[in-house]
């Protein structure tokens, strides 16, 4: 199968948009301000620039005006002059043909967060969405940027639903057809945060040939080709591959049961880490020069 010639980049969700930290959290902010601002410059240099047609899709969202005016802000502060929101708030709107041609003439796309299932309802089948997919394969400019939910919606299996507290129990994790921009992946997103390392390995035990891809927040994975990865930002990026997995029990324990699995293996990846999915190897530097050294102090 041809490979990709656009990017994707998912993100966990949580990027900071240059907004006034709270106080009481100023240093913390601040630290992080410059990396989750760091993570929008990367979308905007791997879209061509600051002159970038960047068009954020807000329809996860049940606030999208909100969200849709704080990407404004966000990227305006960037220096971006070129930035639209796109309010799709059902499946009549996705074919309005004014949305489309700015489909077809933009550099780059950004999923909001929200939910990510009417992502998949709203797009799913739809002219919109085959315009994206068709871009995304054939025109090496074409970004697609998503956070949170917009990141979850990217893969061909998408998880919808599953409470982290009950996610070691079979059949509590709920999965359906996402936007199908890149196969055998799932994303999961806020992933330290919310402790979902369960949720996400459950779906790898019921289809080991799948990879999952756990983005905490503040961090995101840019996908070249559809197979290299590079970790972007300021947390980690968990890797769960199940293809060498020895026993797993899970198609045969009944649901609400606890399951097992043997060689379930883990990566971590920081920022300038990478991955390569079809050789499933894990690259201690994506790109060179990717790797910032850091200054440790010892006692």
């Amino acid at each position: 199968m041809q490979q990709p010639s656009g990017k994707l980049i998912a993100i966990g969700g949580a990027e900071d948009k240059g907004t006034v930290p709270e106080k009481g959290e100023l240093q913390k902010l601040s630290n992080l301000n410059f990396i989750e601002l760091g993570i929008l410059n990367r979308i905007v240099q791997e879209s061509g620039g600051t002159a970038a047609k960047i068009e954020v899709i807000t329809t996860a969202s049940m606030i999208p005006n909100e969200v849709g005016e704080n990407y404004l802000n966000a990227f305006g502060k960037i220096g971006c002059t070129d930035v639209s929101i796109m309010n799709i708030r059902n499946r009549a709107d996705v074919v309005i043909p004014e949305f489309i041609e700015r489909i077809r003439n933009c550099d780059a796309v950004m999923f909001s967060g929200g939910n990510q299932l009417r992502l998949s309802t709203i797009f799913g089948g739809t002219q919109l969405l085959q315009l994206m997919l068709q871009r995304y394969h054939n025109d090496a400019a074409f970004v697609v940027a998503g956070t949170s939910a917009g990141a979850m919606a990217m893969s061909n299996t998408m998880i919808y639903e599953g409470n982290a507290t009950r996610a070691h129990l079979k059949g509590e994790v709920k999965i359906t057809t996402g936007l199908g921009f890149m196969d055998d992946v799932v994303f999961d997103s806020h992933f330290e945060k919310r402790g979902r390392f369960n949720r996400l390995s459950q779906v790898v035990a019921t289809n080991p040939s799948c990879l999952g891809i756990g983005l905490g927040e503040d961090t995101g994975m840019l996908i070249t080709y559809g197979n290299k990865m590079e970790a972007i930002g300021s947390g980690c990026v968990i890797i769960i591959d199940g293809y060498d997995i020895r026993y797993s029990n899970i198609a045969d324990v009944p649901d609400g049961s606890p399951f097992s699995i043997e060689n379930l293996k883990v990566h971590v990846c920081e920022k300038g880490n990478g991955y390569l999915v079809n050789k499933r190897d894990f690259l201690s530097q994506a790109t060179e020069g990717t790797i910032i050294k850091k200054q440790v102090e010892a006692e």
